[in-house]
């Protein structure tokens, strides 16, 4: 069988095939991206479909259209209102979850040797993507603040125009980074925005974990300080009401969205329709803003019983953010360390993580991992933390 060329630049998710390791019970995992199964409002989801089927007859077990429902994005394009962005249904897709957004963006955008601006580490789900249609990488190092702007415009000046026309997209995930956990700043917000605009690049912001903050103040989206319609806007509800319903949404250009609708077509025709009019009851009933409110407590005291476990068995060495919010802490150790020879032996300590070199594209992160607070049951964080500190200090 002969492949297309591009399938040479894929390569396995590294969290997917981590996870296959883990699925032993008697492991404690801060690997995927897993929300609680305890938040799922399965009483509530049994309501909604009875009340679907009775109130809709045949209509969410048929086809629907590509963009999804218009009763959903009536309802989304009124809730996005609440983070001061203002679109219309016109300019919003329902997709198989962000993913979808982060591929169809990718679909038809990126050529082979096209360069994706990301930050460094970034997202593995979006590496994947992109490397799917054979692109290549302009790196920006992250702090406290967020992704280092002024690293970006330095690199863009430097670059002959030419070379510079063919960064064809800056992607950023703004609040509680995957997998640093860190905000961006407002100044670096406005200033990407300024960036996007003097270059002509847009901005795929990826904004899944904006509902999950546990304190501090929100900051106003990159999308909300656009004024040139540059952003490219990407959420999901797998992180506030289940990842398997696979329900996500972009807003966009109008121009821009009826070329992702062409996109979309050939790929998946319409996004799940029955989730979309049980999304649709969760928003309209206030189920939604009700769950959010139980999701924030439950992972506000997972997050804080995480760091006070790190605090606690953590050696002296070892470095890791405090987020305010989202699912993840990084976990930089000291360089000796090589996080992902360790993870097989924090396998028989029955314990794992995602080492930090797979969602670095330099070739960086290799004395870094990351952690997820948000899946284990809170009585285990306090055990699994104590093995990793246990086999950490042993390796320095």
């Amino acid at each position: 069988m002969r492949f297309a060329d591009r399938t040479n630049e894929m390569k396995a998710s590294e969290i997917r095939e981590l996870l296959k390791l883990a699925e032993d019970k008697k492991i404690i995992s801060f690997a995927g991206g897993l929300p609680s199964s305890d938040s799922f409002p399965i009483k509530k989801i049994d309501r909604m479909c009875t009340k679907i089927l009775k109130d809709y007859d045949t209509a969410p077990l048929q086809y629907g259209i590509t963009e999804g429902i218009t009763e959903l994005r009536v309802t989304l394009a009124k809730r996005m209102k609440k983070f001061r962005i203002k679109c219309k249904k016109e300019n919003l897709i329902v997709t198989n979850g962000s993913q979808a957004v982060l591929d169809l963006v990718s679909k038809i955008l990126i050529n082979p040797k096209d360069i994706v601006a990301v930050e460094v580490p970034t997202y593995l789900g979006g590496i994947c993507s992109f490397r799917n249609y054979q692109s290549r990488f302009l790196t920006m190092k992250i702090d406290s603040n967020g992704m280092k702007t002024h690293e970006l415009e330095d690199k863009l000046r430097k670059m002959g125009k030419k070379k510079r026309e063919k960064v064809k997209l800056i992607y950023a995930i703004p609040n509680f980074h995957n997998p640093t956990g860190v905000d961006m700043s407002l100044e670096r917000r406005k200033h990407l925005i300024e960036i996007s605009k003097r270059y002509h690049i847009p901005i795929l912001e990826d904004d899944p974990y904006v509902e999950l903050r546990y304190s501090g103040k929100d900051t106003p989206s990159i999308k909300n300080l656009d004024k040139e319609g540059l952003v490219i806007y990407t959420s999901t509800f797998s992180k506030i009401f289940a990842p398997g319903f696979r329900l996500g949404w972009m807003i966009s250009e109008e121009k821009f969205a009826r070329k992702i609708t062409v996109a979309k077509q050939g790929t998946d025709l319409c996004t799940n329709i029955f989730c979309q009019y049980l999304a649709n009851e969760y928003i309209k009933s206030g189920a939604m803003d009700k769950q959010i409110q139980k999701i924030r407590k439950m992972y506000r005291k997972k997050k804080d019983k995480m760091l006070e476990a790190m605090d606690k068995h953590f050696p002296e060495g070892c470095k890791w953010t405090r987020p305010k919010g989202g699912m993840f802490i990084w976990a930089t150790l000291p360089k000796k360390i090589d996080t992902e020879k360790m993870f097989h032996e924090a396998i028989k300590h029955r314990v794992c993580y995602v080492h930090g070199a797979a969602f670095c594209v330099d070739g960086s992160g290799h004395h870094s991992m990351r952690l997820n607070f948000s899946n284990a049951d809170e009585d285990k964080i306090e055990l699994g933390i104590k093995r990793l500190g246990n086999l950490i200090k042993s390796k320095i």
